[in-house]
């Protein structure tokens, strides 16, 4: 696709705007037919989600009527038409290409919504503590895994009715609890990680309460006197 010409950047950037908000407004009419609901309809359940959104702005707003959509407005509909509100801005399926940013060519939608949303890397982008928080989801579901297997090989130990069920069932519970050691280690260090770059670690589940160490004691030493 040939770049386009642009005589005059000021009278460019609406139009970029203009795509976006043709995008909600086009998901927000699609998803709300979809749904059988009026625009009264989703005005009612915007107002009972703490939000009104009348049903004239509505209407403006699927007419292109509507001059600006604030992002607040995005998140409400979208929880109100049970969906997400990436999801009204790069409507996958719905619309083929779109419009990252003023002054660029039109892309899949797909490949605006994977780069908006962080799925897809891009250079010298920063993620801030999303990569950590994805990483932290994926030691607990381990760590959780391994401790759950090792609970249930220690029971098939114990109740085992001979010796090579019993020494194959201390095999996996000694396999699964090293692995789940092994997890809780990464965890601990990776929310020290987490905490030293200014972030709050996620909340962990009961069974690994005891990753966490204690917080250091202050230290009260007094000075030494010359």
């Amino acid at each position: 696709m040939t770049q386009p010409r642009f005589d005059d950047e000021e009278d460019d950037v609406p139009e970029w705007a203009d795509r976006i908000k043709v995008n909600v407004a086009g998901e927000v009419r699609r998803r709300r037919k979809e749904m059988g609901w009026s625009a009264q309809d989703l005005a009612d359940e915007c107002e009972r989600l703490g939000h009104p959104i009348p049903r004239n702005v509505i209407a403006n707003m699927e007419s292109g009527r509507r001059a600006n959509l604030p992002l607040v407005d995005v998140m409400v509909l979208a929880a109100a038409l049970k969906t997400y509100p990436v999801c009204l801005i790069f409507p996958v399926g719905y619309v083929n290409t779109t419009q990252e940013l003023p002054f660029q060519n039109l892309v899949p939608t797909r490949d605006a919504l994977r780069r908006f949303t962080g799925e897809e890397d891009v250079w010298l982008h920063d993620a801030g503590l999303i990569p950590d928080f994805d990483h932290h989801d994926r030691l607990v579901r381990t760590a959780t895994a391994c401790l759950e297997e090792a609970d249930k090989a220690a029971f098939a130990a114990r109740t085992a009715t001979n010796r090579a069920q019993q020494e194959e069932a201390e095999r996996r519970r000694t396999e699964y609890g090293d692995r789940a050691i092994s997890a809780k280690y990464e965890l601990r260090h990776l929310r020290v990680e987490i905490r030293e770059a200014g972030g709050a670690p996620p909340s962990l589940p009961p069974e690994l309460g005891d990753i966490d160490l204690p917080e250091a004691e202050h230290d009260t030493t007094t000075e030494e006197r010359p």
